[in-house]
């Protein structure tokens, strides 16, 4: 399935930050082994520092999967919390995913690589759109249901990594405008999808392999072509 933003979506139009979110090292328990983690995001007031290495103050203990300067700040949006919230039944707090920051008026799978999100104006931080979350087995002991991974795969709204382009500060209420990359790009929810495909088309990888990923997933889609070609 292609994802593609609504035009109106696409045209660079101010949206708005929600909520700024860091963690704290906290213990999640997953079946009988306890990991410590940051994924427990809490919204913090005021303006928070940004800079490549993410937002100060926020916790990032599973190195080898997450965090780093190409997924240095995890964006959720409004969009993706009501449809969750549609079909969960009842009102989530911000951070309920472990995300950095929510932010309204997007679908974060019609999100394209290279797409880049301005916040606070001009100056402002500047962030780039790198790569969908793939959830593990700590996201869904966080969540307290050990079926959320095939059910957060089924929903397909991951929410995207980005790295930072410009530093500065953020807050609640910052306007957001949405800078679109190449239309060729491969969307979050094409990538999202692509991760759980076992025969991907070598062309698409290729295709998909000219654009600024996340070094993970570039990592992931080079093993999975090298596999294709063989």
């Amino acid at each position: 399935m292609t994802f593609t933003q609504p035009s109106s979506e696409r045209s660079g139009a101010d949206r708005k930050l929600l909520s700024v979110n860091i963690g704290q090292p906290t213990p999640v328990d997953i079946g009988p082994r306890r990991e410590m983690s940051g994924i427990d995001k809490q919204p913090l007031p005021g303006r928070v520092r940004v800079t490549e290495g993410g937002l100060a103050g926020d916790h990032v203990l599973d190195t080898r999967h997450h965090g780093g300067p190409d997924q240095a700040v995890y964006v959720y949006t409004q969009e993706d919390y009501a449809h969750w919230e549609a079909k969960l039944g009842r009102p989530l707090p911000p951070g309920f995913f472990g995300e950095n920051l929510v932010i309204d008026g997007l679908e974060s799978a019609a999100m394209r690589i290279g797409d880049q999100l301005e916040i606070g104006g001009a100056g402002g931080v500047r962030l780039e759109v790198t790569a969908p979350r793939i959830p593990c087995g700590l996201f869904a002991a966080h969540i307290g249901d050990p079926a959320f991974v095939k059910t957060f795969k089924q929903v397909a709204r991951p929410g995207f990594y980005t790295r930072v382009l410009r530093g500065g500060e953020v807050g609640t209420d910052d306007g957001v405008r949405l800078i679109p990359g190449s239309a060729d790009a491969p969307s979050i929810g094409d990538l999202f999808a692509l991760h759980y495909k076992r025969s991907p088309d070598p062309q698409k990888l290729e295709a998909y392999l000219k654009f600024p990923l996340a070094v993970r997933v570039r990592a992931n889609l080079e093993k999975k072509l090298t596999k294709a070609r063989a």
